[in-house]
């Protein structure tokens, strides 16, 4: 038999815990109506989003920021553009005058200077995104090497006219 004092603790911890689930459940309920109370259009309370209008007017932000940031964007391409074409001229006429003064010739196709390795490839023409584009320019008839053979300058073979106005083939 169990001791009268043994079941009235049993019975209080038995009423404890029932009196914690009841008292949770309440102050549930009381929190749900005041919340009702204070917000009365949030209808779904575990519902969460973004208005259309909030969404809009993101995209309204956006597109104004693209609107600035997209000329200077490609004003910036443009102009890494042209630096690279000058850059790539730059290096080949390098290479042909360094050829003619080891060689006393000019090369006679430009894939000899890569052969000799004056070049380590034939650059791309940045413009025309090719390497075959290059113009070949023969020496003049009154240079020392006056038979007009080989390669004395390169020129760029895409059509167009740079931001400064000359055309790049001048180049």
């Amino acid at each position: 038999m169990v001791k009268p004092a043994m079941s009235q603790r049993i019975n209080r911890r038995i009423n404890r815990r029932i009196n914690r689930r009841i008292n949770h459940r309440i102050m549930d309920r009381i929190a749900r109506r005041v919340t009702r109370r204070v917000c009365p259009r949030d209808r779904h309370a575990g519902a969460r989003g973004f208005t259309v209008i909030e969404l809009l007017v993101v995209l309204a932000a956006l597109a104004l920021l693209l609107s600035v940031a997209a000329p200077r964007y490609v004003q910036h391409v443009d102009r890494a553009r042209d630096t690279a074409l000058r850059h790539n001229l730059q290096a080949m006429r390098d290479a042909i005058d360094k050829f003619y003064g080891d060689q006393g010739r000019y090369p006679k196709e430009l894939p000899e200077l890569v052969e000799r390795r004056y070049l380590r490839a034939i650059p791309l023409d940045p413009v025309t995104q090719r390497a075959d584009s290059w113009v070949a320019v023969p020496p003049r008839a009154g240079d020392a090497n006056g038979d007009g053979e080989g390669i004395a300058d390169v020129r760029s073979g895409a059509r167009g006219i740079a931001p400064d106005g000359s055309s790049y083939a001048s180049w």
